[in-house]
């Protein structure tokens, strides 16, 4: 399956749909690159910089492998799909009860139900039969919601999934997700305008986004649940070799409640798609955080994710960035990010000794 493209004037453009080329200003700078699903942040973006129209992927058109244009789309069939479409339903009822309940609470003083969305967010997530499902979907709901409430709660789920891999018992599981879906709350303190920002932020800017951390704290600090969530809004962007923030802290001051959050935070903003680049594919994210240290990641956390990331996705067809498509045969182990493939005429290539190619998206 596969999409030919289509030119659409930008006020017709809608959240969803996916640009075929990279769209550049009139001086020739990249605003959003090609593969990126819109939000309406992005389209706000390309009228900010005067786009009259934009290239967009067509899975109306007759499809022929064999165009320019071809793109394979492994998201197509699971959009397609009867359980996504039961997935992006009860998703979107527990995003509106999340969103509703911390609005709630910031703006209008009213109790947070945490035991509600809990049993919600659980329910959702029991919804899913397997890891790869779960993975499925999120990655699939991109076009239908990228909001703080959207990412609080996609890392709700990532968290509970980290915490089965982790063999953790059912009390670990019920703070954890609670952790992720409470995480960024802070960030109701900060204008739409600035978090909604289609450009870079200023320095000043960023200096106040990145108090979301402290104004979360602030926010959960006085009510009745478990210490673990409340330094998880204050401590998920601190790293373990003190490169983090607010308080650079390092490995022995981390709560490991923060740090599986950090991983599952990080994992949901890379697969998300971004002005100045697509969403990154499951074997992308994994080289990322293998590029960027390990170190910054308590080990047991961060290897037991990356390997089950890896593991959920082995057996898949993939495309690789020379354009072949193969198969994943076997994983390897001292670099998940490059397993060895097998290409269609059933020739193998040992990805971690071919860095001048990597996977690129899944079939």
């Amino acid at each position: 399956m596969g999409f030919f493209m289509k030119k659409v004037t930008v006020n017709k453009l809608e959240p969803g749909m996916v640009t075929a080329e990279q769209i550049l200003t009139k001086n020739g700078q990249m605003i959003v690159d090609k593969g990126v699903t819109l939000t309406r942040p992005l389209i706000m973006r390309l009228s900010f910089y005067c786009v009259l129209e934009v290239c967009i992927e067509d899975p109306d058109e007759p499809k022929d492998p064999e165009t320019p244009h071809f793109i394979p789309a492994y998201s197509q069939k699971v959009k397609a799909s009867k359980e996504f479409q039961t997935f992006q339903f009860d998703h979107s009822f527990v995003l509106n009860s999340l969103k509703s309940s911390m609005e709630g609470y910031v703006f209008h003083n009213q109790p947070l139900d945490t035991d509600d969305l809990l049993e919600q967010t659980v329910k959702l997530f029991n919804s899913c039969k397997t890891s790869l499902e779960l993975f499925d979907m999120l990655h699939n709901m991109r076009a239908y919601d990228d909001s703080t409430y959207a990412h609080s709660l996609n890392v709700a789920l990532i968290c509970r999934r980290i915490g089965k891999w982790l063999k953790v018992d059912a009390a670990t599981l019920d703070t954890l997700t609670l952790c992720g879906l409470l995480h960024d709350i802070g960030k109701l303190k900060i204008p739409d305008e600035i978090l909604n920002k289609p450009g870079k932020y200023t320095d000043e800017e960023f200096d106040l986004v990145k108090r979301h951390t402290k104004f979360g704290y602030e926010l959960l600090k006085t009510l009745n649940i478990d210490p673990h969530i409340k330094k998880a809004a204050l401590l998920h962007h601190e790293r373990c070799d003190g490169s983090g923030y607010p308080l650079k802290a390092t490995q022995k001051d981390l709560d490991d409640f923060s740090m599986v959050v950090a991983i599952a935070d990080v994992y949901d903003a890379m697969t998300a798609a971004r002005s100045y680049r697509a969403p990154l594919c499951p074997f992308q994210v994994i080289e990322r955080f293998e590029q960027e240290g390990l170190q910054k990641y308590k080990p047991k956390f961060i290897l037991t994710f990356l390997q089950h990331i890896a593991s959920t996705y082995q057996n898949n067809r993939v495309l690789l960035s020379n354009g072949q498509s193969a198969n994943i045969v076997m994983l390897n182990q001292q670099h998940l990010a490059r397993p060895i493939v097998q290409l269609n005429d059933n020739s193998c290539i040992d990805l971690s000794t071919r860095l001048d190619l990597h996977i690129q998206s899944i079939l």
